[in-house]
């Protein structure tokens, strides 16, 4: 069961969905959940809602402030403060919901957003429970990594020219999120296989994705970092995800994230011959990730349908 939800954030009416089990009564435990970079809520995620929903949670997911069906007037913009200020006004939100028992509320992320729920078990009290699938975990590593030397100069330059120009014009230039071929147009994330699955999923779940965000939203990643955060995971729950394969938020930076943090209540899954993108475009793989946040969840949330908890 699916119902349409808005909540106040900012001063913007941020909108989403609820999901609820169609079996047993409530409250129920909450999955709060939101995308990665540039993403729509009816991309990919909705697969994860629907398997939560199925094993006895609510989901709550939602279109951030300035993309999908939220407001905001600075269209296609990613500050991830601007994010995680989403994700805790979802949280207070679904503390008001009927459906839902407030003590018994989790975050799961995906991509950038895997980042945001680490983040967010380290800092919101609130949240008993988390799951980072894919994490961008430093921002600038990751794009000197990924643009390699000669591309990470015309990157730098890209974002200071744009700077420039923003201060004089007042206006937002704006930056693919990946392109057909990296080596003619600069993207935030040059991967041709990022395109084409994107392409895909516009197409086939999500037309309201665009493929597009402020040029400054790139030069906000170059200052994200989970690290300041991670010894703060002190006693919550946190499962983290990674792809054997993944060379586009570098899941050797991923594990590396997750060895320094400090609870014994945490576990990594590594999703063997896989890739970024392939936990996107095959669906096997993404059942075994939804599957692996799904035993997390019901371990450490007690969901009533799995747990046998009232």
């Amino acid at each position: 069961m699916r119902r349409d939800v808005e909540f106040d954030s900012g001063g913007e009416t941020v909108r989403g969905w609820l999901y609820a089990p169609d079996e047993g009564e409530g409250p129920f435990p909450v999955i709060v959940m939101a995308g990665g970079w540039c993403y729509v809520k009816e991309l990919v995620q909705p697969h994860y809602a629907e398997m939560y929903a199925e094993a006895g949670f609510a989901a709550l997911l939602f279109d951030y402030r300035n993309f999908g069906s939220s407001g905001g007037t600075r269209r296609q913009h990613i500050d991830p403060n601007m994010q995680l200020e989403d994700y805790r006004n979802a949280i207070s939100y679904a503390e008001t919901l009927k459906e839902v028992d407030s003590d018994r509320i989790g975050v799961w992320g995906l991509s950038y957003s895997g980042g945001h729920a680490l983040i967010l078990g380290a800092t919101d009290p609130r949240v008993r429970c988390v799951a980072s699938q894919i994490p961008v975990v430093d921002g600038y590593r990751n794009m000197r990594r990924v643009h390699g030397t000669v591309g990470f100069r015309q990157f730098e330059r890209l974002l200071l020219d744009d700077r420039r120009r923003r201060f004089a014009t007042g206006e937002d230039g704006f930056l693919p999120h990946a392109a057909p071929d990296p080596s003619t147009e600069v993207s935030t994330w040059p991967f041709p296989e990022t395109y084409s699955t994107f392409v895909e999923l516009k197409a086939s779940e999500a037309p309201a994705y665009e493929n597009r965000s402020t040029i400054e939203s790139a030069e906000l990643l170059m200052s994200y970092s989970v690290h300041p955060f991670l010894p703060r995971l002190l006693d919550v729950p946190t499962l983290v995800v990674v792809a054997e394969r993944d060379d586009l938020t570098l899941w050797d930076l991923e594990i590396q994230a997750y060895n320094l943090i400090p609870t014994t209540k945490k576990r990594l899954v590594v999703i063997g011959s896989s890739t970024h993108m392939t936990l996107y475009s095959d669906r096997s793989l993404l059942t075994q990730a939804a599957r692996a946040a799904t035993e997390w969840f019901t371990e450490n949330l007690a969901a009533p349908k799995l747990a046998g908890v009232a």
